[in-house]
């Protein structure tokens, strides 16, 4: 049986400079303009692409309703094809072609950074259209959002903490951080001031070092799942939690930032019959979006900002409380948060089938 095409709208054009394939996907603008980042990476095919973008649209309509953000869900994507060089100037070509696509949405989609892009791409993105987010400070952006999504991870981990072993604090308790880039670094940082035993890892080999200076414990990543631990982050690549992997599992938690972490939604189902609490990975992962948003849209100062971004804490509780409350799971209890904000907006159309 097919499934209804959900998404308002999906646009695909290839570039009049780069000749790469753009694609830029609509999900849902029932709250609001659509917003997600612009991500640049090989692909196998044009249509892994394209997936990519629906998938991905899909979570952030989800993301900005649960975090009670007046926005819908997008995305963008530069498609490379496997064997594509980008040079500096092919790059450069893309981001132009991408911010007319852009553009010509008139601020009812905004982006920012993603999966290979940066803060310094949204100059050239901001030279086409001011919905462009995330720019360094010195243009008038807030740069890296990698803090403020550390943040909201914490705030994540402490309400599922709470829930979990009757406690907020993380101290004394070994959390295992799969992934550590800027925003498992910023985990990891604030879990250790917190006197938790910390132990994290990466498949770039070069960041072992760093950890183990910083007091660290270290696990190779294809045990990392497995490592005894209370609190299990996942913080790098989707697609980490599947029928193989959920029966390995040794944590009672799993709270982290990493999009798309679950292969199906049954998955989640999986994760409950084993008694494993699992933080739908757009609940945890909204700090940055929360951010951004509230500063460069909204014109709330840093201070306000921040304080928004620890309001995931009581989201997470929220979702929480209603799944054990209803029997369901929590990416089913986050759902039903989110289909009720975006039907009273008149959004019943973007339910996902």
């Amino acid at each position: 049986m097919s499934q209804a095409f959900a998404h308002e709208e999906v646009v695909i054009r290839r570039g009049g400079r780069s000749r790469l394939p753009l694609i830029v996907a609509i999900h849902s603008r029932a709250l609001g303009p659509a917003v997600g980042g612009c991500r640049l990476r090989h692909y196998d095919s044009w249509q892994d692409g394209l997936a990519d973008a629906l998938r991905l649209s899909e979570a952030m309509t989800y993301k900005a309703a649960v975090a009670g953000l007046d926005f819908g869900g997008g995305k963008s994507v530069i498609a490379l094809d496997k064997d594509t060089e980008l040079t500096a100037d092919r790059r450069r070509s893309a981001l132009e072609d991408l911010g007319e696509l852009i553009a010509s949405f008139d601020g009812s989609y905004r982006t920012g950074p993603d999966i290979g892009t940066g803060p310094q791409d949204m100059v050239v993105l901001k030279r086409f259209s001011p919905y462009a987010y995330c720019t360094p400070e010195e243009h008038g952006g807030t740069g890296n959002s990698g803090a403020p999504t550390a943040a909201g991870v914490l705030a994540a981990l402490r309400a599922g903490a709470r829930h979990v072993f009757g406690d907020a604090s993380c101290a004394g308790r070994t959390v295992v951080i799969s992934g550590y880039g800027s925003v498992g670094g910023g985990v990891a940082a604030g879990l250790a001031a917190e006197g938790a035993h910390v132990v994290v890892s990466d498949v770039e080999r070069s960041r072992k070092d760093d950890a183990l200076a910083r007091g660290y414990g270290w696990v190779e990543p294809d045990e990392a799942l497995s490592a005894p631990a209370d609190i299990l982050v996942p913080a790098a690549v989707g697609g980490v939690l599947n029928d193989e992997t959920v029966p390995r599992l040794a944590a009672p938690l799993v709270v982290g930032p990493a999009n798309n972490q679950l292969t199906d939604e049954s998955v989640a189902d999986a994760l409950a019959e084993r008694g494993i609490v699992w933080v739908p990975d757009y609940v945890a992962g909204a700090g940055g979006i929360v951010y951004v948003l509230s500063r460069e849209s909204e014109d709330y100062g840093h201070e306000a900002a921040g304080k928004r971004v620890e309001g995931i804490g009581d989201t997470v509780s929220r979702v929480l409380d209603v799944a054990r409350s209803t029997g369901v799971t929590p990416l089913r209890a986050a759902r039903q948060i989110a289909e009720r904000r975006l039907a009273v907006n008149g959004g019943g159309d973007a339910k996902a089938s």
